[in-house]
């Protein structure tokens, strides 16, 4: 059987809500509902509980929820990056283990990839997992874990063969983060917010049927998670009200009328798109700046690159002419977007851009994206690795001179 049309899926959806969807529900309860439709994450393959269908068809089920009002999917890395992860590497029982619980928010997923000598380098990791029975005992840090201080389960990375090359002594593990010898501590950032969190791992544990892709296959397996990520990054978001998943947080068991009419970018820094552009427009209009020639060149500029950023979407999910890259372009544009609305927006506003607070022009939306607005180029792989993978391994270019590949770990000089 082929794939629905949109207009199936949302006659399907908003028959679900019709005889689901209740204002005295609470969140988990909801989450549970869509997880057992198959709605939650339906671009997933069906033996991962998905239903297979393309981003135009899952697109559509946010939508429509939006449309009704009622809260997406849970936020956070476990929907976007680990659940794809585990449904392309793990193992049948993995999948069922870990995918279910992603789906219904009763767990929250960090990555533990990057580390303050390992970041545009992954490959560099020096966090090390020896064999301990049926355990693996994990000592090493991690830093700019996203979402860190409120995640149950994390995406590991660690060295398991230091003897092996660099990219093939690595192991990719799913571990509990709630135990003894896990300490996440927050970084504040610029925003006031913290996003980010540096992670000491000291004597952690982890079990060996939580080896997701196989021993020594690591960066294989992290290299999925990093293209789903640069992807999913560039992508338009479908503005939608949702929260954080997992038992620290502790909103499984609320009701969703706390959240339903929260609608995305309405707190905290908005995505960069249309949604957002078309706010720009009238800002300047509320200002008297619509006619500008200057404004008007740079709003233009703006949507000309929202649409080309939105046309390669459209590539990367049609199938025809790839390049292999459409990950790795979208995260630059969607760097370059974020640069872009931050200069538009300052202008806009003038030295009320320097003006922060609900009671600032723009409410605050154009400051958030002006301090925000560095950090896209820097998280999920910088502009520059990007360009990098787009140069040697789409355009064929060389690579930079360095050691031999088969070279062992433990004879590369650190850092």
């Amino acid at each position: 059987m082929g794939l629905p049309s949109v207009a199936e899926v949302e006659a399907e959806v908003n028959a679900f809500v019709d005889q689901h969807w209740d204002l005295e529900m609470t969140v988990g309860e909801w989450w549970q509902a869509l997880t057992d439709a198959r709605l939650m994450a339906p671009s997933l393959p069906e033996a991962a509980y998905g239903r297979g269908w393309n981003r135009e068809l899952a697109n559509a089920v946010l939508r429509t929820l939006a449309s009704r009002d009622c809260i997406g999917p849970p936020t956070g890395l476990g929907m976007m990056l680990a659940a794809p992860t585990i449904a392309a590497h793990g193992s049948p029982e993995q999948i069922d283990r870990y995918i279910p619980r992603i789906l219904n928010g009763q767990d929250a997923w960090c990555q533990l990839f990057s580390e303050p000598g390992a970041g545009s380098d992954l490959a560099g990791l020096q966090t090390r997992a020896e064999r301990d029975g049926d355990e693996w005992i994990v000592n090493g840090q991690k830093v700019w874990t996203s979402g860190g201080q409120a995640a149950n389960m994390g995406m590991l990375v660690a060295r398991t063969d230091s003897a092996a090359p660099k990219h093939q002594g690595m192991t990719y593990f799913a571990m509990p983060m709630q135990q003894p010898g896990v300490d996440v501590r927050p970084l504040r950032e610029m925003t006031g917010r913290a996003l980010f969190n540096e992670v000491f791992l000291d004597n952690a544990r982890v079990a060996n049927d939580a080896v997701i892709g196989g021993l020594g296959d690591g960066w294989r397996v992290a290299n999925t998670t990093l293209a789903v990520e640069r992807s999913h990054l560039g992508a338009a978001a479908v503005p939608i009200a949702s929260t954080f998943p997992g038992p620290i947080v502790g909103n499984l068991g609320k009701a969703v009328s706390l959240y339903n009419k929260r609608r995305g970018g309405e707190a905290g820094v908005p995505p960069v798109g249309p949604a957002l552009w078309r706010r720009y427009v009238e800002l300047a209009r509320s200002l008297g700046r619509l006619d500008d020639p200057v404004v008007r060149d740079e709003l233009a500029q703006l949507w000309t690159l929202c649409e080309v950023s939105r046309m390669n979407g459209l590539r990367a999910k049609g199938g025809s002419g790839r390049t292999g890259g459409e990950g790795n372009i979208a995260k630059l544009f969607m760097s370059e977007m974020y640069r872009r609305f931050s200069a538009v927006g300052s202008r806009l506003l003038g030295p009320g851009a320097t003006r922060l607070g609900e009671d600032a022009p723009s409410m605050g939306v154009v400051q958030e994206v002006v301090m925000f607005a560095p950090g896209p180029a820097i998280y999920g792989g910088t502009d520059q690795v990007q360009r990098n993978i787009l140069g040697e391994r789409v355009l064929g270019l060389p690579k930079e001179p360095g050691p031999a590949k088969e070279t062992p770990f433990k004879d590369l000089l650190n850092n």
